[in-house]
């Protein structure tokens, strides 16, 4: 028996199939996608609410959520949340914001404000420092900012800076006296301003260093103020193995001279020995 074989179709047919199914295909994807886009953009999936949680002690709960209800673009489905975060965390205060999706239209957002705990820079400026060591900026006019004390130096050596106050500051409350203003110069020295406006020089060296001379300083200080009756104005700690202060109103000079002052050594260090000036 003669095989048969199915005679080829004519190219003009395979042509016409080819291009209907394309066609076909591509109709189907067009309506999947219409399908998609009106589904999304339904208004079941707008965001109806913001959830917001955490300590807010610097912000109205009531306007920052509606504050940032007005920048949020898109829907539930389509709302990029790391675009939402960053909006978040550029409001003052705002140290960290975590955003989550809540079903079926809502964005619940858990927020970090930062916990300030000094000034930073100069005299009127507007940035603050936290409790990790971050330099942050933010306009504070409340009774909690206004008792802070100041900081200072290079913003890249704020955690070092809080780090040697934290360290110095419970030697000063022991004495009944209270740090006002600690600064890291940009040569790599330190030194502090007192509540009662005394300014001590403390020099270079690691932070145990700079313990051992301001131990030093305030265990014999007291002694030196007693037997001269008068305040300290400034003190140099930067010598090896001594200090010298200033006192208020005394004088090896003219006495016309309104208010001269002299540094009086508490022990003279020996000729070799030379202050650590910087």
């Amino acid at each position: 028996m003669t095989p048969a074989y199915a005679m080829p179709m004519p190219m003009d047919v395979r042509l016409m199939t080819g291009v209907t199914s394309v066609l076909g295909w591509a109709l189907v994807a067009a309506v999947l996608m219409a399908g998609g886009l009106w589904a999304v953009r339904h208004p079941v999936w707008s965001i109806k609410a913001i959830e917001v949680h955490g300590d807010l002690k610097h912000q109205n709960e009531v306007t920052f959520r509606a504050h940032m209800a007005s920048k949020l673009r898109g829907s539930f489905l389509t709302l990029d949340l790391a675009e939402v975060k960053q909006v978040f965390e550029s409001v003052p205060w705002v140290r960290a914001a975590v955003v989550e999706r809540a079903f079926p239209n809502r964005i619940r957002v858990t927020v970090q404000e930062h916990q300030a705990v000094a000034w930073w820079g100069q005299d009127g400026s507007s940035k603050l420092v936290n409790r990790q060591g971050e330099v942050f900026e933010a306009s504070a006019d409340d009774d909690e900012t206004d008792v802070l004390p100041q900081l200072a130096g290079p913003d890249d050596q704020a955690p070092r800076v809080k780090a040697l106050f934290e360290r110095l500051k419970p030697l000063f409350d022991a004495v009944d006296t209270t740090v006002q203003r600690l600064e890291l110069t940009a040569q790599g020295s330190w030194r502090l301003v007192l509540d009662n406006a005394a300014r001590i020089e403390l020099g270079r060296g690691e932070p145990s260093d700079i313990e051992v001379r301001v131990n030093r300083y305030l265990s014999t200080v007291g002694q030196v103020t007693q037997q001269h009756g008068r305040r300290v104005l400034a003190a140099d700690l930067r010598y090896p193995s001594a200090y010298a202060v200033r006192l208020q109103g005394i004088t090896t000079v003219d006495p016309s001279a309104p208010k001269p002052a002299v540094v009086k050594p508490v022990r003279i260090p020996q000729p070799n020995q030379h202050p650590n000036r910087h």
